[in-house]
């Protein structure tokens, strides 16, 4: 079956993301999900590069827009122009009309750029002057940013943080990856010799798939109920959305589906709690004054909540 062939796709991404399993198999999680990915790192760690190399495995049509000041949302979703010969306006298209959208460093451009995105994100449209435009099937954004408080970035809104399935971090690579990674560079780019393992085709096969993986009603009050957990926290300001649930859920299925399990069970939710839920949460001022940060409240939450017995499922 096509699922199978995921471990492939871990290997090839592996030849120009040394050291970094754990990281692709989330991203390739969250993409079988259908979802959105945000990655927060510093710069030079490899994000745009594993966005591209996801791109070469996967067979998608892939475009990157480096968000600056300057950027506008037209940039982003398009414009339409007025033909002089039918007397009509014609869309033209934007950096978002493909199948793989990598936007790089999206937290260093306006707020009006950024929101060009929301309806794209969840809808998978785009509207220029009151006509509705489809994206591409599947469509997956890849959004980058530098942690705040580097030179020239803002913060996210909470409605667009809340629009990506998770959000992940790289890390610097240890000695021995670094020199590996050195090694690889001396006399090409890795990336040339990237194969594609699956296309797209194979990819909305994997997407539709995910429906049919088993979740008892015992796993689905399990994730309700760590999420619940989130917004009666006294540290807590704002909570886990439903839209985060349901991407509980549906990354649940994707970690299932790379267990090589047709069910999901509650060490699936645990391994991709913290993954969805933290760029969710809005802490309190006295929590963030106390030094608390997201991922400890998340893992107290872990701990707290007692996770169901599925006997069949271990």
């Amino acid at each position: 079956m096509i699922v199978e062939k995921s471990g492939q796709i871990i290997r090839e991404i592996g030849k120009v993301l040394v050291g970094k399993d754990d990281v692709v198999e989330k991203v390739l999680m969250t993409i079988y999900a259908g979802g959105h990915i945000l990655l927060e790192d510093a710069p030079g760690v490899g994000k745009t590069t594993m966005a591209l190399a996801f791109s070469k495995a996967l067979g998608l049509e892939y475009k990157r827009v480096q968000f600056t000041p300057d950027t506008l949302p037209s940039d982003i979703i398009g414009f339409s122009t007025y033909d002089r010969n039918t007397g009509k306006l014609i869309y033209r298209s934007g950096a978002v009309m493909c199948h793989l959208f990598l936007g790089d460093e999206i937290n260093r451009t306006s707020a009006k750029t950024q929101s060009a995105l929301l309806e794209a994100m969840e809808e998978r449209n785009v509207t220029v002057d009151g006509v509705t435009h489809r994206l591409p099937h599947p469509f997956i954004c890849i959004a980058t940013q530098n942690p705040l408080g580097f030179a020239g970035t803002q913060r996210l809104p909470e409605s667009q943080l809340d629009r990506f399935m998770v959000r992940l971090s790289i890390g610097y690579p240890n000695t021995e990856e670094q020199i590996q990674i050195l090694q690889r560079k001396m006399y090409q780019d890795p990336l040339e010799d990237m194969k594609k393992i699956i296309d797209r085709d194979d990819l909305l096969e994997i997407q539709n798939y995910l429906t049919s993986i088993t979740v008892t009603e015992e796993i689905l009050r399990y994730m309700t109920v760590l999420c619940e957990a989130t917004r009666k926290h006294e540290g807590i300001e704002l909570g886990v959305s439903p839209r985060g649930v349901i991407a509980l859920l549906k990354m649940s299925r994707a970690c299932a589906i790379l267990r090589r399990r047709d069910f999901v069970i509650p060490e699936d939710v645990q391994e991709i709690f913290i993954d969805v839920c933290a760029h969710r949460i809005v802490l309190k001022p006295q929590a963030k004054i106390e030094g608390q940060k997201a991922e400890m409240i998340l893992k107290d939450i872990l701990r707290e909540v007692e996770p169901p017995s599925l006997g069949w499922g271990r």
